[in-house]
């Protein structure tokens, strides 16, 4: 509430000065001051009042790292991430030199192992905990999952990117399974400007080993799925951005090319001030943040550029990639209020960026025999196998698999599962047919595989993305969801015939040299449309009497509550035939599969 004339003025100064206006209505008693005090006309340009008439500045009063701890502490998770998009700290803030690690730890999985491994590691690979200040770049050698095109540091001082390419390294010794991470050096200079080196470095592990949000990309196939998602997400949520884009691409390019970049827009391009206030929101949510900040970009840019000649004329003479570059580098909006207008995006959920990425790692996986596409790393194991321990295991314990087959199945798994080494859960023989102790041993893991052995010895299952804890969750009306899963989940045969069964929303990519849109989710010729039926998308269905995968005008897989008997059917999930000769069977062993260490 203003109480005097003279503190009114000099907010009204204080406003004038700074040149930072509103559409917001004006406060009463200000409008009233201002009308008497005769200065509804600007001195400096003569125009009258309006809407626009600047406002009382009132700064809304920011939150406090004790707060915020106090919020993270108390599992707020939801209140936490709402302060973080609202609050807008200064690169100079005290909070900052705490706020950063204060989110990375609402990811950790397992803090213990990190204490004193860095300094440990460091000091066994370069000798000593001391960096020269006038270290030279060259002097340390980085890792090849960097990028050597966009190895950003952000202005570090020499002993600064000396710590910053030490940290990479160390990265690179303690995860040898990363193939491709060019976000990690710019993310790891980002930290060391407001937090330590050790710091840092049990900051990125936390990102890397982030369970359920993803953060830093680890293999090239990774990589390349996430600008492909950035483009499909710029079409389904700014089909203005997207049509302007496409319409500007340089004949014989391809849209697809433009989007290779579009994680730089951000890291390279943008003001440190934006790029810092994307940074706080993207270490609470994750990937999501960046898509979100890309489309809002794009947004603007289409604007800009629709109603600017100098800028639509740039684009006609440098391309597509330089306009949206440049324009990124001399970004006005303001930090907030970039975050504003990505975070007003409707219905960008993370659902949807899932199901999105995962048709679109289908569809990469898909299309090996394409040259524009790297051959996919799968495994930390040799070859892409589950390790010979592994495989002896599976074979002691299970009644259903054999080596064999074990490594048939392996070569239907998504990449980054194949990470990870299997472990049996689950089999009836040993744990007994109820549906309540199949729940008890397997429901909080992510993924399982589901093996059904028939008393005809006909062997068949499915793969399940999801937890079958999901199964418990409400939906916003306060209902359990009675469908779960992705378009990872699919079905399977292995005995007599070994065939694989995806689900029907990804179907072969077309080739299109011409630039125009791929994958048009619109178009009527699309195999298994939305406008046929709502079947395509039935994954994983459970309740306390029974358990099925797939559906649709049938079911693929269903199981009753004594896990004895069962049937299968031809379903629009995934257009798939009955997986036995006999719709009905009873069950002679069932098992579930797992992986270790996710």
């Amino acid at each position: 509430m203003v109480e005097s004339d003279t503190e009114l003025g000099l907010q009204v100064a204080e406003r004038r000065k700074n040149r930072r206006k509103s559409f917001a209505p004006m406060h009463p008693g200000l409008q009233t001051w201002v009308e008497t005090k005769g200065l509804a006309v600007d001195k400096n340009d003569g125009q009258k009042p309006s809407s626009e008439l600047l406002l009382p500045i009132g700064k809304k009063k920011k939150a406090t790292y004790e707060e915020l701890r106090e919020l993270v502490n108390a599992g707020k998770i939801k209140e936490t991430k709402n302060s973080v998009r609202d609050n807008d700290w200064d690169l100079t803030e005290e909070i900052r030199s705490r706020l950063w690690p204060l989110l990375d730890s609402i990811h950790e999985t397992n803090r213990s192992s990190l204490d004193g491994f860095y300094w440990d590691t460091a000091t066994q690979l370069y000798g000593s905990e001391q960096v020269a200040k006038a270290a030279p770049e060259e002097e340390l050698a980085l890792p090849g999952f960097t990028d050597p095109q966009n190895r950003l540091y952000y202005a570090l001082s020499p002993e600064g990117i000396a710590r910053c390419k030490r940290i990479v390294s160390v990265v690179g010794y303690a995860y040898p399974e990363i193939t491709y991470c060019p976000m990690m050096l710019p993310v790891s200079s980002l930290f060391l400007h407001f937090i330590t080196e050790e710091e840092t470095y049990n900051c990125i592990c936390t990102l890397l080993s982030a369970r359920h949000k993803v953060f830093l990309t680890q293999t090239k196939s990774e990589w390349d799925v996430a600008y492909i998602t950035a483009m499909h997400l710029t079409k389904k949520f700014s089909k203005t951005a997207f049509t302007f884009l496409l319409r500007n691409v340089k004949q014989g390019e391809k849209l697809e090319n433009v989007f290779q970049g579009w994680i730089w827009w951000i890291f390279r391009d943008l003001p440190l001030a934006h790029l810092v206030r994307v940074a706080d929101c993207f270490l609470m949510e994750g990937m999501k943040v960046l898509y979100r900040t890309t489309i809002a970009l794009l947004l603007s840019f289409t604007k800009t550029c629709s109603s600017d000649s100098t800028w639509s004329k740039y684009l006609e003479s440098a391309g597509l990639e330089s306009a949206i570059s440049k324009y990124c580098r001399e970004f006005s909006m303001t930090p907030q209020r970039l975050l504003k207008s990505a975070f007003s995006i409707r219905a960008f959920r993370g659902s949807e960026i899932r199901k999105v990425s995962t048709k679109v790692e289908m569809l990469l996986k898909s299309n090996k025999s394409s040259s524009a596409l790297p051959k996919m790393k799968r495994s930390k194991s040799n070859e892409n196998l589950p390790s010979s321990q592994s495989q002896m295991d599976i074979q002691m314990m299970s009644h259903t698999l054999a080596i064999k087959e074990l490594l048939v199945l392996w070569q239907w798994l998504p990449v980054r599962i194949t990470m990870y080494q299997p472990v049996l859960l689950y089999t009836s023989d040993e744990h007994g047919c109820s549906l309540t102790t199949f729940f008890n041993r397997v429901e909080n893991h992510e993924p399982t595989i589901l093996i059904i052995k028939t008393t005809t010895d006909e062997v068949f299952g499915a793969y399940c993305s999801s937890m079958w804890a999901v199964r418990n969750q409400k939906d916003e009306r306060g209902e359990r969801q009675r469908y779960f899963g992705t378009g990872e989940t699919f079905l399977f045969t292995l005995g007599p015939e070994k065939r694989q069964y995806p689900w029907v929303g990804i179907k072969p990519p077309v080739d299109n040299s011409d630039g125009e849109a791929e994958n048009d989710e619109d178009s009527p010729n699309q195999n298994n449309s939305r406008s046929r039926h709502r079947g395509d998308e039935l994954f994983m269905h459970a309740d306390t009497h029974m358990i099925s995968i797939g559906g649709g005008q049938g079911q693929g897989i269903c199981l009753d509550e004594d896990l004895r008997f069962g049937k299968t059917e031809s379903c629009l999930t995934f257009n798939n035939p009955p997986l036995c000769e006999s719709k009905d069977f009873e069950v002679r062993v069932l098992e579930v599969i797992g992986f270790t260490g996710m």
